[in-house]
């Protein structure tokens, strides 16, 4: 089977890039790609890292459990309801721009968190963080869609997935080594500090490197939609908080509220947008990118995958921590050998046989549920899993790859690069909640199965561990069959 350039079996062709922010070529695209990832890499590492400080800050700050909560959770309530006002910003502004203001703001709250005296400020810096990273990370994918094109695009994005995965298990090990060296006895500073030189040098290097330009003028005259801003701004408030702080106050009523009343919202927001494209206005994403062939069977997988890869994380984090007793730094490095597969896999998917292309996606969530269930049965008695869990590791890494990777590419094939700002924050903040969707819901099951059996040790954690790694293997199995049901539909 032959193809045209710009396009793979299965694929739909890719469009070119928007005239605005047309590509140089060769060495100037490689280094644009590489600083967006960079900052990419960086925003994810500050979403991990601290989950391995915490104690320490807890200690030093004298910060209570709530307090704790809200500097893990404050950057992820923030970074989701703000990611797609920030790519609506990039599209009015240049994304270029927007990309180095979101910079500079992750980076001077980065240095600021890291000299915080008290709980409070800290909380309040975090919150900042997840504000520069929300103008920041979504015009990652719009860059990627107007400076690329077909094959060189198919690359990009493979890259930015393999910087997903890489991103998750480095912020652990990294934490651990910063929190074990306390370097000048600084203690967890350093797990914020760390930000600041690299935020300083990405950003002289983006003001070279970055397209600076205002982007086509059609574009820049679309409204922000600032009702629409607000309707979804609440309804990802709504869902998010009771995501992110429910487990630890055991599921209140406010929380089940809470995530009623999201629903309700949503609903809100989608008759609102609806209503707005009828009479000829700018929704805040454009009814075309929600109708593009395959959008919405690619925000059902994005969010299963991305679901499974949070609880999978958070889960074997508290097995081989609290049960198994492994440090901080030993913990981190159990997830190599996933981040490895799954940045080699979705760097070279594209290049398979084109008769397998079709079949990836159904059959990553195939391996992603094997893999899950083999982690769970290698721990299982309370061991450490030996060779076994090692081979479920790399399974369930390329497995995660062929289910999120394919799927990425093929959701942004036939957007519109006057699109790519709708699409990337739409597809961006798909991901973020399926992370927080993952957390909550198996951190839930994993914690309340520990609970109903007893006093936690490394027996019941392993049985506890098994359910959790069962429940993600349904999940899996349910993105690959609800997949080929609605493309059947």
């Amino acid at each position: 089977m032959t193809t045209t350039p710009g396009t793979q079996p299965g694929l739909a062709p890719l469009p070119g890039p928007a005239s605005s922010e047309a590509p140089a070529t060769g060495t100037r695209d490689r280094r644009l790609l590489a600083l967006v990832l960079s900052a990419q890499f960086m925003a994810l590492l500050d979403v991990f890292i601290v989950n391995v400080a915490a104690p320490t800050i807890g200690s030093d700050l004298h910060a209570s459990g709530a307090d704790l909560q809200m500097v893990i959770a404050g950057y992820a309530v923030t970074y989701s309801v703000l990611m797609i006002t920030g790519a609506r910003l990039g599209d009015r502004l240049g994304h270029g721009r927007v990309h180095l203001a979101g910079l500079a703001l992750f980076t001077a709250a980065s240095l600021a968190c890291g000299l915080a005296q008290g709980a409070t400020g800290l909380i309040a810096f975090r919150l900042l963080q997840g504000a520069g990273s929300a103008l920041m990370i979504p015009q990652v994918l719009s860059l990627i869609q107007r400076t690329f094109s077909g094959e060189r695009r198919a690359r990009a994005l493979g890259a930015y997935s393999a910087v997903l995965a890489v991103g998750a298990a480095a912020g652990q090990v990294l934490g651990g080594i910063l929190v074990d060296a306390d370097l000048f006895g600084t203690g967890w500073r350093p797990v914020f500090l760390v930000n600041v030189p690299v935020g300083a040098l990405l950003l002289a290097l983006g003001r070279r490197v970055l397209p600076l330009g205002a982007t086509p003028r059609s574009e820049r005259e679309r409204g922000l939609d600032l009702p629409g801003l607000v309707l979804l701004g609440g309804a990802v408030t709504l869902l998010t908080v009771p995501l992110v702080l429910g487990q630890e106050h055991d599921w209140p009523l406010w929380s089940w509220l809470s995530l009623a009343s999201a629903a309700v919202v949503f609903g809100l927001f989608r008759g609102y947008e609806s209503r707005l494209a009828r009479r000829g206005g700018a929704p805040l994403i454009a009814p075309r990118v929600l109708h593009n062939p395959g959008m919405g069977l690619a925000v059902l997988r994005i969010l299963a995958v991305m679901a499974v890869n949070g609880g999978f994380l958070f889960g074997v984090t508290l097995h081989v921590q609290g049960g198994l007793g492994y440090s901080a730094l030993r913990a981190g490095l159990t997830f190599a050998p996933t981040a490895a597969v799954f940045g080699a896999v979705g760097l070279t998917w594209r290049r398979w046989p084109a008769s397998w292309q079709r079949a990836l996606t159904p059959a990553g969530f195939a391996v992603t549920a094997v893999g899950v269930t083999g982690v769970g049965l290698a721990f299982d008695g309370g061991g450490s899993g030996g060779a076994a869990l090692w081979a479920a590791y790399t399974g369930v890494g390329a497995g995660l790859a062929l289910a999120f990777s394919p799927t990425l590419t093929r959701a942004l094939a036939a957007v519109r690069p006057e699109d790519a700002a709708d699409a990337s924050g739409l597809l961006a903040t798909v991901a973020q909640l399926g992370q927080l969707v993952g957390v909550a819901a198996f951190g839930a099951l994993f914690l309340g199965r520990l609970e109903s059996l007893g006093a936690p040790g490394a027996y019941t954690s392993a049985e506890a561990l098994l359910t959790c790694m069962l429940a993600l293997a349904a999940t899996a199995v349910a993105g690959a069959v609800s997949g080929l049901v609605l493309r059947r539909r």
